[in-house]
C-alpha cells in the first residue's frame, strides 16, 4: 500500500543525458514522477550531489544497471513524501539523505528504504546531500573491504576531492595515521588542515619516495586509490607487509605491470569495488554499518563535508565542467527544489 500525504505531481523537472558526450549534453526535461515499488520511498529532492560516476555516465563510459534510472545522480537530500511498504523506519515528512540507483538529478526520486539515512544533527540539507554516495564509498572500501585499523598508516590519493576530504576525516577520527596526495600546494595545505599528517604534491614529488622517507621505509598499511594505471606498481613500493591496496576508480588507466614476486614476499593484497552494481541488500548493509559506526562523528560536527560550490539544477552542465576542471576542494552540489 502506498501512503501519501503530499500532493505529488504526475510530471517533474529533471536533467537527462540527451546523448553521450560533453557537459552540454545535459538537458532539462520533463519526466513522469517515479512510481514506487515495494519497500521504496519517494523523496522530494532538495539537493543532489555531483560525483565522478555522473561524468562517466554522461560520457558513455559507465554502464548503468538495467534496473536503474537512466537519469544521472547517485545521492540526494530531501523530504519523504510517499512510502510503499511496511516496517519502514521513516515517516512521511521526514528529512533524509539517500543513496540513489540513479535518478538524483530530478525533483523526485524513488529509493530503496534501506538506502535512506537520517540527517545528522546540525547538518544542513546541503551538507547532507554530500553524504550518501561519498561516505558509503569511503566507508565500504576503507573500513570494511580494507579493514583499516586504529594506529595503522593510510595513504589517500586525491585527498582534496570529495572522496579524499571524506576519507581523510573519517580515517583521522577512526584513529589512523593519515597521509595523502593532491595536485597543488593549496590543496595539500587544505588536506593537512583536515587531518593528514602530510599531503604530498604529486606534481612536484614522487609520492612513493616521500612516503618511504616519512615512514623510515616502513610504508603504509592501506592505500585508497582512485587513479590505478601506473600508480599501482608505485603504490606497492610504499605498501607495507600485509598491506592492502584498494582501487575505487581508474582515472589513470586500466592497465600496468606488477612485480608479483614482491607482492608475494610482502603478502600484499590488491582489491577494489564499485558501489552501484552491488545488490540492494549489500548497499543497505553499508548504510547500516556507516550509521552505526560513524554517525557519532557527524552528529558531533567533528566530520563535515567540504562544499566547493552550489549550482542550480539548470546549471548541471556547469557543475560537470567544474568537476572535470579539477581545481576544487571537496564537493559540488546542486539545488533542486
Amino acid at each position: 500500500m502506498v501512503k501519501e500525504n503530499f500532493v505529488i505531481p504526475e510530471k517533474m523537472q529533471a536533467v537527462e543525458i540527451s546523448e553521450y558526450g560533453g557537459p552540454e549534453n545535459l538537458k532539462i526535461c520533463s519526466r513522469s514522477t517515479p512510481k514506487l515499488l515495494n519497500n521504496q520511498i519517494l523523496i522530494k529532492v532538495l539537493f543532489a550531489g555531483v560525483n565522478r560516476p555522473d561524468l562517466l555516465q554522461r560520457q558513455g563510459n559507465y554502464k548503468v544497471p538495467e534496473t536503474a534510472s537512466d537519469l544521472p545522480g547517485l545521492e540526494v537530500s530531501g523530504i519523504v513524501v510517499a512510502i510503499n511498504g511496511s516496517n519502514i523506519k521513516f515517516n512521511i515528512g521526514d528529512k533524509v539523505c539517500a543513496l540513489c540507483h540513479g535518478g538524483g538529478y530530478a525533483e523526485y526520486v524513488a529509493v530503496d528504504a534501506g538506502h535512506c539515512m537520517p540527517i545528522p544533527q546540525n547538518y544542513s540539507m546541503q551538507e547532507a546531500a554530500c553524504i550518501p554516495e561519498t561516505f558509503i564509498t569511503v566507508w565500504s572500501n576503507l573500513f570494511i573491504r580494507g579493514n583499516l585499523s586504529k594506529n595503522e598508516n593510510v595513504l589517500i590519493h586525491g585527498g582534496a576531492s570529495g572522496i579524499g576530504t571524506t576519507a581523510v576525516q573519517l580515517a583521522k577520527h577512526f584513529g589512523a595515521k593519515v597521509f595523502a596526495t593532491a595536485g597543488s600546494e593549496k590543496k595539500c595545505l587544505a588536506v593537512e588542515k583536515l587531518g593528514a599528517i602530510k599531503c604530498i604534491n604529486y606534481n612536484t614529488l614522487q609520492f612513493e619516495d616521500e612516503i618511504n622517507k616519512i615512514t623510515n621505509n616502513e610504508g603504509v598499511d592501506v592505500i585508497l586509490d582512485m587513479v590505478a594505471g601506473s600508480y599501482v606498481p608505485r603504490n606497492l613500493k610504499c605498501l607495507n607487509v600485509d598491506g592492502r591496496l584498494i582501487i575505487i576508480a581508474v582515472q589513470g588507466g586500466f592497465k600496468d605491470e606488477v612485480n608479483f614476486a614482491n607482492l608475494m614476499i610482502k603478502r600484499q593484497t590488491i582489491t577494489g569495488s564499485t558501489l552501484r552494481p552491488q545488490s540492494t541488500l549489500a548497499k543497505a548493509s553499508y548504510v547500516d554499518n556507516l550509521v552505526t559506526n560513524a554517525w557519532q562523528w557527524l552528529e558531533s560536527g567533528d566530520i563535515m563535508p567540504i562544499i566547493e560550490h552550489e549550482f542550480k539544477l539548470s546549471e548541471a552542465a556547469d557543475a560537470h565542467k567544474a568537476l572535470e576542471k579539477g581545481d576544487h576542494i571537496g564537493k559540488f552540489i546542486m539545488k533542486v527544489s
